[in-house]
């Protein structure tokens, strides 16, 4: 991660010259960019601002005795691929699967649940139009994933002002891909991306609860209302993953996110990549149009042939590279690049289980190991949006939020001197929406007020809630922005819109991971396929990396 340029001169001690490529950030994806690239043989050296590599994908503790994912809490998207070629596995990742994907208590009393063997039957007992259209609908979703799937390993085709072979063949790849559809498949693919997620969900159902569970995803670190239109493609891009050879399933990760990137940086030291923490990067140095090294906050310089960025581009572009050094139309670009999600985050330990009116006790029962999900309908999350957008009723947050809980110590069994929880305790995370990524009077002003809104939120539905918090940390979205380097909160390094996708992520021209400056990429979710815990971003450009540079193997 990175931070703004300092505003003194720094004092320049040059490090010996002996890395082939330098990366920005050690989040996943740059650890992942850097394997592959070690495994080619090249000289690789990431520089990492905090004290622990893993980005947002981290296991920190946060209150006394209590530890959990401090940002990205759940596995689903982590490609297959990755971790096979990363022999994540072999390093000691393992992941269990949900008894189900979602638990919905209602305001009534009653409750929804979604997933598992019981899942045609639950639907019926809200709507016999909803059960019979649900396979349908799966079917539908997987029909446009199964190709997308396939063109997420992909380089986009660039688009430039000059015509480059390459660049054509992966255009006619692209193509090929989408003629696996037939033209039903095309018209729903159209639909995904350019309707809303509440049009298209109105369109298959009637039962409220079922489009609400369904409808979350479209919302997801997305500042938008499920009615945006547009918002049907964040609903798509979280079916994409898998959890064990599972499609559409998810999971966690035991010892938390991370278990997954301490596994990445394993293979990455057995490859020998050199990993520096505490290295915060504050300016890039740029020779004759060439990116060619970077100087430390310490005051530390290293230099590279190759230099690779795994920070929100935004960031890379606004606050490392000295003004005047990009063309004016990329810098007024880059200035407009859309980051900012409605996120507030929250890691809370608790005395005991949520005894949720819906579903009595306090004792273990599979809902307690679900995505729970407080949020009864579309228009509730509407109205979340609309109180947070137009800062009417207060200074920029939902008067009712939505609240996705999950109690990662019910699926761990980590042994005892790494655990989560103390033994009879719980952690949960709490994925909260929607915020202002800028509220009146500054976040730090608010942070504890709108964290006790969330707890109260629990409550309603669990009334031992609040009585059981030991303690809690809440990460507004300036706090995602200062620990973690996500822009606004921007938990995908850059809005899903259709203007910031494939080749248009983070711009024309940038979208085969070849950044503004030559000896430059990008290998973060601010690139092609965008955002989640995936590795993609950081596999994709390993593979044009080695390409420029004429090394192998390269990824397929």
């Amino acid at each position: 991660m990175a931070s703004p340029v300092a505003s003194t001169p720094l004092e320049r001690r040059v490090a010996p010259d002996n890395d082939d490529v330098l990366i920005i950030g050690g989040g996943h994806n740059g650890l992942v960019c850097a394997a592959y690239l070690a495994a080619a043989g090249l000289g690789v050296r990431v520089l990492e601002r905090r004290g622990i590599v893993g980005g947002a994908a981290v296991t920190e503790e946060f209150h006394p005795g209590f530890r959990n994912s401090s940002a990205s809490y759940t596995v689903s998207l982590l490609n297959p691929k990755v971790i096979a070629d990363l022999r994540l596995a072999e390093h000691g990742l393992r992941v269990v699967e949900r008894p189900y994907a979602n638990f919905l208590p209602l305001p009534d009393g009653r409750a929804f649940r979604l997933g598992g063997e019981r899942t045609q039957a639950e639907v019926a007992q809200w709507s016999a139009r909803d059960a019979e259209r649900l396979p349908a609908y799966y079917a539908m979703l997987d029909r446009v994933v199964v190709v997308l799937r396939e063109l997420m390993t992909r380089t986009p085709p660039n688009v430039s002002d000059r015509f480059v072979l390459a660049d054509w063949l992966a255009s006619l790849s692209a193509a090929r891909q989408l003629r696996h559809l037939d033209m039903r498949g095309r018209r729903d693919l159209l639909d995904l991306f350019t309707k809303s997620a509440g049009e298209m969900l109105d369109q298959w159902f009637e039962s409220e609860p079922l489009k609400a569970v369904l409808g979350w995803d479209s919302v997801v670190g997305n500042f938008a209302s499920p009615y945006t239109p547009g918002s049907a493609y964040v609903l798509l891009h979280h079916v994409f993953g898998e959890v064990n050879g599972k499609t559409g399933v998810w999971g966690h990760a035991i010892g938390g996110m991370g278990a997954i990137t301490q596994a990445m940086a394993r293979e990455c030291a057995a490859r020998g990549v050199k990993v520096e923490t505490d290295a915060e990067v504050a300016r890039l140095r740029v020779d004759g149009g060439k990116a060619t090294g970077v100087l430390l906050a310490d005051g530390r310089e290293f230099r590279a042939g190759t230099i690779v960025s795994n920070l929100n581009p935004k960031l890379l572009y606004t606050k490392l590279v000295e003004p005047g050094v990009l063309d004016e139309d990329t810098a007024q670009r880059i200035a407009r690049y859309r980051c900012g999600s409605g996120t507030f985050r929250m890691n809370v330990a608790l005395s005991q289980l949520p005894d949720f009116s819906a579903a009595p006790g306090t004792r273990l029962q599979p809902h307690h190991q679900s995505g729970i999900l407080i949020g009864p309908s579309l228009r509730y999350f509407e109205q979340a949006y609309f109180d947070a957008k137009s800062k009417e009723h207060n200074p920029g947050w939902a008067r009712a939020p939505i609240v996705e809980l999950v109690i990662s110590s019910t699926l761990d069994d980590t042994l005892v001197d790494s655990r989560l929880a103390p033994p009879g305790a719980h952690v949960a995370s709490l994925f909260c929406q929607h915020v202002h990524p800028e509220v009146d009077g500054g976040w730090d002003a608010h942070r504890d007020t709108v964290a006790n809104l969330m707890i109260d939120t629990v409550d309603r539905y669990a009334p031992n809630f609040r009585a059981s918090v030991l303690g809690y940390k809440a990460l507004t979205p300036l706090d995602l922005e200062r620990t973690f380097g996500l822009v606004g909160g921007d938990i995908f390094h850059g809005s899903l819109g259709l203007d910031q996708l494939f080749s248009a992520r983070p711009l024309l021209g940038q979208g085969n991971y070849r950044g503004a400056l030559g000896q430059l990429y990008l290998c973060g979710s601010g690139t092609h396929p965008g955002g989640g815990v995936t590795g993609l971003p950081g596999r994709n450009a390993a593979r044009e990396i080695l390409r420029d540079l004429r090394r192998g193997p390269r990824p397929a």
